[in-house]
């Protein structure tokens, strides 16, 4: 369910260089079906979102409640220990002393301590026409930064479109990219800045990369994503 040690040497080298790194075949296609179909049940959400009434974009999604269903709450134990080193080695070349524990349940104690109590996990449904804005996944004043998409829905045989697009932004250059998923595969990416790749030479204090992300129009059909974010909400 998760990459070998020998993947994730290519993991952070995409990270550290673009700010996303892909996850082929993170989960299964039995699973992302199984995932999928959860979308119309009432049950097992605190809310869901009409992304066009709040200038979003287009589509909808729904923010699970706890407990999350057991292979995202699995997912998610399983992939933070994997990204806080990232995170954290990240926060000492900005130049922040913020620490990122291992144990993702003590980050979210930390969460739960500042009033960000709500689950942050969701899954997204995008039909013909609808968009995600460019945007970051902040919810508070604790924020791990890094978080993960899974695509539930296979391109072009349930929908035409939908990609998967990053922005960065610094002081010297401005870059768009498309991420290239299929059906199970995950993209690991930054929430809000990351570390420029390699330091300006001769320049004082980091310099930040600031990233967003979305998904450019759906042409045809219906695409279902899981999105796991690691701070809860306030």
């Amino acid at each position: 369910m998760a990459p070998g040690a020998s993947d994730w040497v290519n993991v952070v080298r995409s990270l550290d260089a673009h700010g996303n790194a892909v996850l082929p075949g993170l989960l299964t296609a039995e699973q992302c079906k199984l995932l999928a179909a959860l979308y119309p049940q009432e049950e097992g959400y605190r809310t869901r979102i009409i992304m066009a009434r709040h200038g979003f974009g287009r589509g909808e999604y729904k923010y699970f409640s706890y407990p999350l269903p057991p292979l995202l709450e699995r997912l998610r134990h399983t992939l933070h220990p994997r990204l806080a080193p990232i995170a954290n080695r990240w926060n000492v070349q900005l130049g922040s002393d913020v620490h990122y524990p291992d144990d993702l349940a003590a980050f979210l104690q930390r969460c739960h301590q500042a009033g960000q109590t709500r689950p942050t996990p969701l899954i997204l449904q995008y039909g013909a026409g609808d968009y995600n804005c460019l945007h970051q996944d902040l919810y508070g004043d604790h924020v791990f930064p890094l978080q993960v998409a899974i695509l539930l829905s296979e391109p072009g045989r349930d929908f035409t479109g939908g990609e998967f697009v990053m922005t960065e932004r610094s002081n010297t250059r401005q870059r768009a990219e498309v991420v290239a998923l299929r059906q199970g595969d995950a993209v690991v990416f930054a929430v809000h800045r990351r570390p420029a790749t390699p330091p300006p030479a001769g320049r004082r204090g980091p310099r930040k990369v600031t990233m967003r992300h979305g998904v450019s129009r759906i042409g045809s059909g219906q695409r279902h994503t899981v999105g796991l974010i690691f701070h809860d909400a306030r």
